[in-house]
């Protein structure tokens, strides 16, 4: 139903509109992700039959998946001269996005980092000491695997699945999902285990526990914060970063390269947005190729 109404879209976007290739395709996945959305919703409506509180309700859901209002603002722009177009085109009679304002960029400063900042924070770590190697892999499972901070200091040994790149996450509510993992998170949680954790007795508590302090024990969340600051500093970034901003980061890289919503939701970990729908998992394959294609790190 919807792909029909796209294919027009584009058609228009590229004759008569004569619009390069990169923003035809911008405008695109943009309407995309709306019909995306609403098929993970449930909601079987046609472009024509969609109301403001169906666009609403889809920027709250990519707001809960820590997307930025930057593009937030930027896929609503698309959404609207898709509307634009089908008005132009008497398919509709009324915009419903017409009294949408796009979301308020926030005064303070985004926490959402670009992938130069992130780059440069990784380049601006000493790998020279045990804390530096530990902190780089810290950072990298976080980019690479969108994880909240308190799955990060639980995770464990005998969850890592580098040979096939996924880890074993155990959630909110104890709700366990495997999540792939980049290989140059891989490389470095390699690194560190080899040569700084292996020469760290463990407490008996924190055996299984990947990243350790000095003492052998497992990491506290403000610890991590700690060190997330203070690579940040280091490296001159004068945003507000913390672990939850690679989280936002990973989850806004892959929809803007082009990943689905529904593979992003499912490797955050969070709930199906509808309760009419048994919530079935993507394939880990699938999981495993949307990272390869669409993570800057891969």
């Amino acid at each position: 139903m919807w792909q029909s109404y796209i294919k027009h879209f584009k058609n228009y976007l590229r004759l008569e509109r004569s619009f390069s290739d990169n923003s035809v395709q911008a405008y695109i996945r943009d309407t995309e992700k709306l019909a995306e959305y609403l098929e993970i919703a449930a909601i079987n409506l046609s472009p024509a039959d969609i109301k403001e509180e169906h666009l609403l309700a889809f920027l709250k859901y990519l707001s809960e998946l820590g997307l930025s209002a930057h593009t937030q603002a930027r896929m609503l722009s698309g959404i609207k001269a898709f509307y634009k177009y089908l008005i132009l085109e008497n398919e509709i009679s009324e915009d419903p996005t017409e009294l949408i304002e796009a979301p308020r960029l926030p005064r303070k400063l985004p926490d959402v980092l670009s992938y130069p900042e992130i780059e440069q924070i990784l380049q601006a770590i000493d790998h020279s000491t045990p804390e530096g190697t530990r902190n780089r892999a810290i950072i990298e499972v976080l980019y690479s695997s969108g994880l909240r901070v308190s799955e990060l200091v639980g995770l464990q040994l005998t969850f890592c699945y580098f040979d096939i790149g996924f880890i074993r996450i155990l959630g909110k509510g104890d709700k366990v999902r495997l999540v792939p993992i980049g290989k140059e998170a891989i490389k470095y949680t390699q690194l560190y285990l080899d040569h700084v954790r292996s020469e760290i007795p463990a407490k008996k508590e924190s055996e299984d526990i990947v990243f350790l302090n000095r003492r052998g024990g497992q990491l506290s969340r403000v610890m991590v914060f700690l060190i997330i600051k203070d690579a940040a500093e280091k490296a001159g970034i004068s945003k507000n970063v913390s672990p939850h901003t690679f989280r936002h980061s990973f989850a806004t890289h892959l929809i803007e390269g082009g990943a689905s919503l529904r593979a992003v939701q499912e490797m955050l970990g969070h709930e199906s947005i509808t309760t009419t729908e048994i919530y079935t998992h993507l394939d880990r394959d699938y999981l495993r190729q949307i990272i390869t294609e669409f993570h800057p790190r891969k």
